[in-house]
């Protein structure tokens, strides 16, 4: 996992730029980067594509977290 593009990734998507944090998060594999995958994919409505990614996150599920944005501040605390 690299922390630091996935902590640059998350700020994107904080800031409203999904697809930047997209074109990075994909290009990793390990659950955290999944699970912001995941996440994305919730933001941009696909729920069916979210919930897959979700399913490589060990544990987690869509409905975890009924905001996305309170999500997406939840991997960034595991990121820092």
């Amino acid at each position: 996992m690299n922390k630091d593009a996935l902590l640059i990734a998350v700020n994107l998507a904080l800031d409203g730029d999904w697809d930047a944090s997209h074109k990075i998060a994909q290009d990793y594999s390990d659950t955290t980067a999944n699970w912001l995958h995941a996440v994305l994919h919730k933001i941009e409505g696909d729920e069916w594509n979210s919930k897959y990614w979700y399913a490589r996150t060990a544990g987690r599920v869509y409905e975890d977290f009924a905001d996305a944005r309170d999500e997406l501040v939840q991997i960034q605390k595991l990121l820092s």
